[in-house]
C-alpha cells in the first residue's frame, strides 16, 4: 500500500484526501495547510488528491498529470467523481494522486 493511502485510511481518520497525498509525499507542512481541501472543498471544486498532486509537481507537468488523473477518476471535480456511476472511490483518487506525484515530481 502506498504511504498516501496509509495516511488516508488510518484509524482514527486524521488526513483528508489532499492531506494524505501531501503527507505521503513527505510534505507535512503542506498537509497541514490542506486541512480544508477535502470533500470537494479544494479550489474550483477539484478533487483534493488532484489539487495536492498539482501543488507538489512542476507547473509544466500539470496538463499531463490532470489528464492522467481524469483517466482514472473520470473528472477533476470531486462532486462529479462522486456522482459518477460507478463512482471512483476516494481511496483510488488518493492512490492516483500519489502515483502521479511520484511520476511528475522532479
Amino acid at each position: 500500500m502506498c504511504k498516501a493511502l496509509e495516511y488516508f485510511t488510518a484509524v482514527p481518520k486524521l488526513h483528508n484526501c489532499a492531506q494524505a497525498v501531501a503527507a505521503g509525499a513527505g510534505d507535512d507542512e503542506l498537509a497541514e495547510n490542506l486541512k480544508c481541501c477535502g470533500g470537494g472543498n479544494a479550489p474550483g471544486g477539484r478533487c483534493g488528491a488532484l489539487y495536492a498532486a498539482l501543488l507538489l509537481t512542476p507547473e509544466d507537468c500539470h496538463a499531463a498529470l490532470s489528464a492522467e488523473f481524469v483517466t482514472v477518476a473520470g473528472s477533476e471535480n470531486c462532486r462529479e467523481i462522486k456522482a459518477a456511476v460507478p463512482p471512483c472511490p476516494c481511496a483510488e483518487c488518493v492512490r492516483a494522486g500519489a502515483r502521479l506525484v511520484e511520476k511528475y515530481r522532479h
